[in-house]
Parts: C-alpha cells; structure tokens; sequence
C-alpha cells in the first residue's frame, strides 16, 4: 500500500484503477479519487498523483496535464493568515456617534462589551475618578445631564403580529401597549432564567422599536429570528437589527424636560400631557432632524431618550450641551450612570447573570398567567419558586463609614465562612453621593424576606468583614415621584 494522499487516504493502486476505469482525464482523476481535493487543494498529492498516471499511460506530465490548482500557490504561515487581528486589532472597538465629542471633553473611556463608551469626564481641579462621578452624579440629580446610550440594542419590528411574538418572547403582555406607550419587559431563556432585559415602543398600529442591553444585543436579534423561522414562521413580522442606524442620548435631572423643549422642533411634545412617562413619539428636532422621543429613564430622574440617524448624534449632542450650558449641563459617563441605576434598584449586567430568574429579581408579579411564553414551563420548576432561593435585595452597612465591595458573601453574624454557611452575595455597589455612605444590591436567600435583619458581607479577597442591614433595594426616591415630574 502506498499511499499518494494521506488526508483522503488515496494509494498508488486507487490511481492505477482509475486509469483502467477509463478516467485519464486529469481532472477525472481527480475527482474520482477524491486525490487532492482536501486542504492542500491539488498542490501536494497532486503531483506524485499525475506521474503515476502519466507512468501508466507511457506519456509524459506536460502531456498528460495538470489539474487547476487553487491558492496560495507556495506555503504561507499561518501568521500572515491573521494578519494585523492581533492585539486591539483582534477585536476593533465600536465607536459610539459622540466619540469625538467626548475626547473633545477630556473623557476616560471604558470597554463595554464591543464598544468604547466614556466612563466618566475629568475636569480641572477634581483629585480623582471618584470626585468627577460624584460632580456628574449630583449635576444630574440637582439639574440636568445629558450621555451617549447609542449602544443599547435597537430592533425595528413591522406587521400585524408584532405583539403575538412579544407576548410570546416577554413573560409581559405587550399585544395591548397603546401606540405611543413604551413598557419594560423581560425575556426569559427556555430553561426559565432571565436572558435579558428591556423596553419595547410602539410607535404605529404596526410598528414597534425594541431595545436590549448593550451585552445582549446580537443575542437578543438572533434569538427572535430564531422564533419568526423556526418557531412560528406563520407570524407576519418583519425585524431589523438598526443599532447602527439610530444615535440615542438621554437627558436626566429635573431640568430635562426644559432643555428637550429648546431641542425638539414642537415644545409642546415634551409636556406631561402630551408625553407622560413611558411615552413614545415620532417627532423632529434641530429644525427638521426626524427623531425619535422616549420618556424613559434609567437614572431613576426625569428623563427623556433622544433618538436621530446616526449621522446626527454628535450635532444633537452638542446642541444640548450648548442650550444647557445656563444649567451646567453634565455629559455624564458609564460610571455615573451606575452609581445612579443602584441608587435607583435597577438591575443591570451583574444582576443579569444568566442565573437568575424574574422572581429571584423581583420581577415574579410581571409574569402572566394567562398566556404561554418562551421558559414559563421551566420557571415553574419547584427548585425555582422556593421560598428560600437567593433574592434581589439592598445592603447597608451599620457603620456608615465602611466600604461595601461587590463579591463579598452573606453570612449570618458569627458563622464561619463556609460554602455551607453561604446565604448570597453583593453584585453591585458604590458610594451614593446622595447618601453619602456605601450601598450594595445583591441577593440573598429568602430575598425581601429578610429585609431589616443585619448580617454580614465577608469578602475573604480584600479581608473585610462587614455587618450589613439587609434593606429594599429602592434607595432614591421609592415612589418613583421624580420619573413622573
């Protein structure tokens, strides 16, 4: 046996019987012997392939012919193959509409998943990081601040049975949103645990615009392609992902309201009337600019999200900075927005782990129970509605002087820091500007149950240990009267 090609395994005899089957053409040998038709395409095997033959056949190669071979056609490293995707090459960051604004102001930037997103903006004078979160913070909270949330994932969906698939993907109803009206939802995995996040417009009979986390964007559009083709490939719905076709800015505090009216084309659209919170509108801004207008918030403050084509973000984000300039208008970063969507009890990325479930996260009254949905089977599985499964809470420490850190364990006062002994854990925590002490969210188990026991965060990492009062996870204006202004 001598073989001529080792990857299909094809011997000198294969060839041989090709020649007394008839196939002297070249190229059916080739094809008939399956000889070099893997990696090396024909360049190697090939050869000692074709002077068999040509042996067989008393002629020479040039008379016998050579197949077509494909490139490269001399080796090449596999090096040159990856080429500059190496480094920050491998993975190019995104860029988000405001990017050259933001370096413009100074701003300290942060990866966030594919993208490049501004984490806070120094100025002159503040000794550190903190110190700039804190400005932005309290600017936002006391007057107005504007931030670039053009990374949340953007899905147009379009037809008559839009709100049958949301009612089908959210464990909320969504077929009765009124045009104009946003909602939240959420969006479980089939296994019943939370997959991600968010809020759904319709802004026409047949026209709704969905946003997901900045995270889980692609997963979220693969997911609904997945249910519209192999689901219920009967539903009439069109969807597009247009995450890069709208540049979206939120403007929070209770001055926002003022400096969306000098922005927006008709004033009379930002009004409590005519948009009460969780309101949606298509609307102009900057004198003809087709836009997009929420009354969203994620701060937990009044708050608007501005939407434009992308190609307009930067102007309408610096005409806000420029009308707002009476107010000290903040452009705040990723950092304040977290130490303000904790204040407020909102969950985000930590929260969303892919281990929990809307009741460990205080979400279980949402859940409908009079439709089927993506994971409701799997939800209702005992281990999942135990009482005593781990559940969303806030942390304060008893000695308001002592740092909180995500990652530290709950433990009972005076038990040893075991597995065994584990109640839950810190996800999300920071210094509340407002409060002017640390707080934390997290879960433990029984959830709002416990709250008003005191118990301790063990953080073996950092060596602290610190007693804590389990408390609503709310912090900053629990009846919501400030989203509502």
């Amino acid at each position: 046996m001598a073989f001529v090609d080792f990857q299909n395994d094809v011997a000198a005899k294969d060839v041989a019987l090709a020649k007394k089957e008839g196939f002297v053409s070249v190229e059916h040998l080739k094809r008939y012997t399956t000889l070099g038709m893997a990696t090396d395409q024909g360049k190697l095997s090939n050869v000692p392939g074709l002077a068999i033959l040509a042996k067989l056949r008393g002629l020479s190669i040039p008379e016998t012919g050579v197949t077509m071979f494909r490139p490269p056609w001399s080796p090449v490293a596999l090096g040159a193959f990856a080429g500059h995707h190496r480094g920050k090459d491998f993975r190019p960051a995104r860029l988000t509409p405001t990017h050259a604004l933001a370096e413009e102001l100074g701003a300290v930037f942060v990866e966030a998943g594919p993208w490049l997103r501004a984490a806070y903006f120094p100025r002159a004078g503040e000794k550190d990081w903190r110190e700039s979160v804190e400005r932005e913070v309290s600017t936002v909270r006391s007057s107005v601040g504007i931030i670039d949330v053009s990374t949340f994932g953007k899905i147009e969906l379009q037809g008559p049975d839009v709100g049958v698939l949301l009612d089908r993907v959210y464990i909320n109803s969504f077929s009765t949103l009124p045009v104009g009206k946003a909602r939240y939802g959420v969006m479980l995995r089939e296994d019943g645990f939370v997959m991600d996040d968010g809020t759904t417009a319709r802004l026409s009979e047949d026209r709704w615009i969905m946003t997901t986390t900045t995270a889980n964007a692609a997963k979220v559009s693969q997911h609904l392609e997945f249910c519209l083709q192999a689901l219920w490939p009967e539903l009439d719905v069109r969807m597009a992902s247009v995450s890069e076709q709208w540049a979206q800015i939120a403007v929070a505090g209770p001055r926002a309201r003022g400096l969306v009216a000098q922005i927006v084309d008709e004033a009379a659209v930002v009004s409590n009337e005519a948009l009460p919170f969780m309101g949606a509108l298509e609307t102009s801004v900057l004198g003809g600019v087709k836009a997009r207008l929420f009354r969203l918030s994620f701060s937990g403050e009044l708050g608007y999200e501005i939407a434009v084509p992308a190609h307009h973000g930067e102007a309408l984000a610096r005409a806000l900075l420029k009308t707002g300039a009476e107010w000290d208008v903040a452009f705040y970063g990723l950092e304040a927005l977290a130490v303000m969507r904790i204040e407020k009890g909102h969950v985000s990325g930590p929260e969303l782990n892919g281990q929990t479930t809307a009741a460990d996260l205080g979400f279980g009254r949402m859940a409908s129970t009079k439709k089927d949905y993506i994971g409701a089977v799997m939800a209702r599985r005992p281990a999942l509605l135990d009482p005593q499964r781990q559940g969303f809470v806030g942390f304060r420490p008893l000695d308001r002087r002592q740092v909180l850190r995500a990652g530290a364990h709950v433990l009972e006062k005076g038990a040893a820091a075991t597995t065994e002994n584990d109640l839950g854990y810190l996800t999300s925590t920071t210094i509340s500007p407002m409060l002017g002490h640390s707080i934390g969210l997290g879960f433990v188990k029984g959830g709002a149950s416990r709250i008003g026991e005191i118990l301790r965060a063990w953080d073996g990492l950092r060596g602290t240990d610190i007693e804590v009062e389990i408390c609503p996870p709310v912090f900053i204006d629990p009846e919501g009267a400030r989203l509502r202004g």
